[in-house]
């Protein structure tokens, strides 16, 4: 099995790049995407610069970014960047952003940067060398109970179609309120990752999975002792419809709420 490890400097290399110009540059002017989706002018900037950073160090290695797309020979490993994951947070002045860097074998997340600039916390792992947060070891939560759990829940929809899709997560937390501890909405997939992997939520749902948003938490929370699944309780990768995790006492109950409150949304 190839030890990945041996690109974690490299990885810290990129992000410390993008972290110097998310520190120091404003967010600049905005692109919108789509009904309330939307770019700065800096996100552009940190994956540019990233992925040619990568691929003068790297270049037998594809490269997958949110705003610019694909490039290079992907088929093997890829690394995905999200430049700035929760955009929305970081043009209103809210700290809870992050630079995700993750790298993926086939399918399969298999190393992961998280840095929280505004946080001072730096997240990362490498499949079969356990998670860290600021070089100190993480583990995720021994939660067994809902109703002892905070929960994490991805955004609600914009853009096309988002009457339809907020009709499932209405569902969801609906379903949630009555059964767990807390509920909390981060704004930032990575962050959500990353606090399941340090145990500062207990589980995550997500019903939808990008690469650039997933590849580098999916590894960290793995590596950390949680299970990041499918909505079907199948391993985790980039085919996977939606992005659920939590340790495997409690993620049994998450996967049946979640299951319910489609079906009631459905009928």
């Amino acid at each position: 099995m190839n030890d990945y490890a041996d690109l974690l400097p490299l990885a810290h290399e990129a992000v410390d790049l993008a972290r110097g110009l998310m520190r120091t540059l404003q967010p600049g002017a905005l692109t919108f995407k789509d009904d309330r989706d939307m770019a700065s002018e800096l996100d552009y900037t940190i994956e540019r610069q990233v992925r040619e950073h990568l691929a003068a160090k790297a270049p037998d290695i594809g490269f997958l970014g949110e705003e610019y797309g694909s490039s290079g020979n992907t088929s093997t490993l890829t690394w995905a960047l999200d430049p700035v994951d929760g955009t929305v947070n970081f043009i209103h002045g809210s700290p809870l952003c992050a630079i995700s860097l993750g790298l993926v074998h086939r399918t399969r997340s298999v190393l992961g940067v998280i840095d929280l600039p505004f946080l001072g916390t730096r997240y990362h792992a490498a499949e079969g060398h356990g998670a860290y947060a600021n070089n100190d070891r993480i583990g995720a939560s021994r939660v067994s109970d809902l109703r002892d759990a905070v929960i994490a829940i991805g955004d609600y929809a914009v853009g096309a179609d988002a009457s339809r899709k907020n009709a499932d997560r209405l569902a969801i937390t609906e379903e949630l309120t009555g059964q767990v501890q807390r509920i909390r909405m981060h704004g930032s997939a990575a962050i959500d990752l990353a606090w399941l992997a340090q145990g500062r939520v207990d589980a995550f749902i997500m019903l939808n999975n990008k690469p650039w948003d997933t590849a580098a938490g999916v590894v960290i929370a793995r590596e950390a002792g949680a299970q990041v699944v499918d909505l079907d309780g199948t391993a985790h990768s980039t085919r996977a419809t939606a992005t659920v995790g939590g340790n495997e006492l409690l993620l049994p109950d998450i996967l049946t709420l979640v299951e319910r409150s489609l079906a009631r949304a459905a009928a």
